[in-house]
């Protein structure tokens, strides 16, 4: 095997964004027209590398789990769903407009900014000191003071330089449309902002019909929208994303030993899709909402820094007891042991699907070095896990002739049925390789002359580099075993 040296990933944003680009994961939405802020669209290798985080957490959060089912809520739901979850009164952010630029920012993102150049300055203390000051103002509701907190620690627009900073004011985040054949007739319906309240409202449907018994969890994938004032950073704050939460239902009492139990859980998620584990770390929220009793999020160490992939809260009972009380219907549980009726507490794992792929994207592009001294040779690479790569083989005939393209396309219809498979006889063998280093392709299939005499090839190595001779008959089961979700799921 050849000697392999691989560096620390250090490719800027816009060199994500680049090569996500150019080799099909992500697109700007409606390019044609000059583009759509903050919505962006997956390409033919992106939606691949997306479906096979979801359907891995699916099995993690579900089949892998003794008392975990699924379900598939709508993404309209009754106008009373978002007033009980506190969304339609409380589901703001602060915003502030610099006059000069006219550019707009959310006030606690940055007064946050300044906290984190406190720690970075050697003086934490101070930055923390910040924080709890903004969470004070911000539970009283004491805009006017945020702006004269932004003042005091003169913070300036990245972009003018001034301190010419408007009024704070709230922004509500949801979309609102309307149901109805006519418009002025029409009732004001929201596109839900999270998908939790859809497993909520299902609780007892749940329950019943699958004779839950405490504690149970339900979990779904679905689409969330959100009118994000400021929408940046690439695919890590969009209007319309994908979250994937599981809402775990227990015993009054013993929800604290299942929030260590999920935490610790989900951390061994994100490492067992091959993140770093320097590249993750907790952050417990130090501004609690008003029905949490404790709230972690496991943050990846982006280009722009530390930021949260997933949130972990433990929620206690507000989200069932208020849904109980507009409803005026009973959303509880009979607890035979305890020979007694009460409301569940919640466990709550929420992480975004977008937010994990750029994770897993930024993760996997990075360097390696492959031979020694005068042979060495830096290549990139996409180092994605073989279980979550778009393309899982590629048949690459050597020549386009002699019959070595007809042998290709036997091998490629007889794998395609058992995984991704790419077929290309363009362009010399080592472009070919190129290319599939580049979109994550973990396995390269080289059809030469001797396959046609003994039914073997060439299969490459793309960390590596490395080559072995294999029978073309023990292709499907070898690289199977390797590009199986399972392979992945036995670590968890």
């Amino acid at each position: 095997m050849e000697a392999q040296a691989t560096t620390t990933p250090t490719f800027e944003l816009k060199d994500i964004i680049s090569h996500a680009k150019e080799y099909g994961f992500v697109f700007p939405s409606s390019e044609l027209y000059d583009g759509l802020q903050a919505v962006y669209d997956y390409g033919q290798n992106g939606v691949q590398l997306k479906n096979n985080l979801k359907q891995l957490w699916w099995k993690a959060m579900t089949q892998a789990q003794q008392s975990i089912v699924g379900i598939d809520a709508s993404i309209f739901m009754h106008p009373l769903t978002w007033k009980a979850s506190g969304h339609v009164d409380a589901f703001n952010d602060p915003m502030i407009d610099n006059k000069d630029s006219k550019k707009r920012y959310r006030a606690d993102q940055l007064l946050e900014t300044k906290a984190e150049a406190y720690a970075e300055a050697g003086t934490p203390e101070k930055g923390t000191a910040l924080l709890h000051e903004m969470a004070r103002l911000l539970d009283a509701n004491d805009l006017a003071g945020v702006r004269d907190l932004i003042l005091a620690e003169d913070i300036r627009c990245p972009i003018s330089g001034t301190k010419n900073w408007t009024d704070v004011r709230q922004f509500n985040l949801m979309f609102s449309t309307q149901v109805g054949s006519v418009a002025e007739d029409a009732d004001v319906i929201y596109l839900r902002p999270e998908t939790a309240q859809g497993i909520f409202v299902n609780y007892l449907n749940v329950q019943k019909t699958g004779r839950m018994k405490i504690p149970f969890g339900i979990a779904q994938i679905g689409k969330a929208f959100r009118n994000e004032i400021v929408a940046r950073q690439f695919t890590f704050r969009m209007r319309e994303f994908e979250q994937m939460e599981m809402q775990f239902f227990v015993r009054p009492g013993t929800e604290g030993e299942w929030y260590d139990h999920w935490k610790e859980q989900r951390m061994r998620f994100h490492q067992a899709i091959g993140i770093a584990p320097g590249h993750l770390r907790y952050h417990d929220h130090e501004k609690l909402a008003h029905y949490a009793k404790a709230a972690v999020d496991v943050e990846y160490k982006f280009p722009f820094g530390f930021k949260e992939i997933e949130g972990i809260h433990s929620r206690t009972d507000f989200d069932l007891k208020s849904h109980q009380e507009l409803s005026g219907k009973k959303i509880q549980y009979f607890d035979n042991e305890l020979n007694q009726n009460y409301i569940p507490y919640v466990i709550e794992t929420s992480v975004g699907a977008d937010r994990l792929f750029l994770a897993t994207f930024c993760e996997a592009l990075k360097t390696v070095v492959t031979g020694e001294g005068e042979q060495a040779r830096e290549r990139t690479i996409l180092d994605l896990h073989p279980a979550l790569a778009p393309v899982k083989a590629a048949i690459l005939p050597l020549t386009k002739k002699d019959g070595l393209p007809e042998k290709g396309e036997a091998i490629y219809k007889a794998l395609r049925t058992e995984f991704e498979c790419y077929f290309e006889e363009k362009d010399s063998i080592g472009k070919r390789y190129t290319r599939q280093d580049l979109i994550g392709t973990p396995f390269c299939i080289a059809v030469d002359h001797q396959s046609l005499e003994d039914d073997t090839v060439t299969v490459r190595h793309r960390n590596s580099g490395q080559q072995e001779r294999l029978p073309i008959a023990a292709l499907a089961d070898t690289i199977g075993k390797q590009v199986s979700l399972t392979s992945i799921l036995r670590n968890l």
